[in-house]
């Protein structure tokens, strides 16, 4: 893991990237927080049936904004299996990683999978701090609070 000037650990913020409304404003919180703290940006793809073409897809048109966004191009992670294990997995495995930024859903239907499991029993797993955005907020009140 790189070191910035100061002797610093860089801080790295990993956002699950999907197709989902709020990952945007994740993806965007996490960019920003990036830039401004001179840290990284990673991304990882959780797919279960998903062909690996269409994965790669979906991450290489987040992965131009995050760029955009920070002025690097981020880390990359494609895992399949359960959501909650892989991303567990991850966490225990790269140890650069300092921040997890999820979404929450706007809609009604209640936070989406992984912020569910990790405001609940399996927070207790996380060995970093969990950053969730809300996925009503639009760029500029991102940017304010970012």
């Amino acid at each position: 893991m790189a070191e910035p000037a100061n002797g610093t650990r860089e801080r790295v913020f990993l956002v699950v990237v999907d197709e989902s409304p709020e990952m945007p404003n994740a993806l965007r919180y996490a960019c920003r927080r990036a830039k401004r703290t001179g840290g990284r940006v990673a991304m990882l793809y959780l797919m279960r049936q998903e062909a690996r073409q269409e994965a790669e897809a979906v991450v290489a048109r987040h992965a131009e904004t995050a760029s955009t966004l920070t002025g690097q191009p981020p880390s990359i992670y494609i895992r399949e299996g359960k959501s909650r294990d892989e991303l567990l997995k991850l966490l225990a495995e790269d140890r650069s990683i300092s921040v997890l930024v999820l979404g929450a859903s706007s809609k009604g239907e209640g936070p989406g999978p992984l912020v569910t499991a990790f405001t609940g029993k399996t927070g207790s797993q996380l060995r970093i701090p969990l950053t969730i955005v809300p996925g009503a907020l639009t760029d500029a009140e991102i940017d304010a609070i970012s």
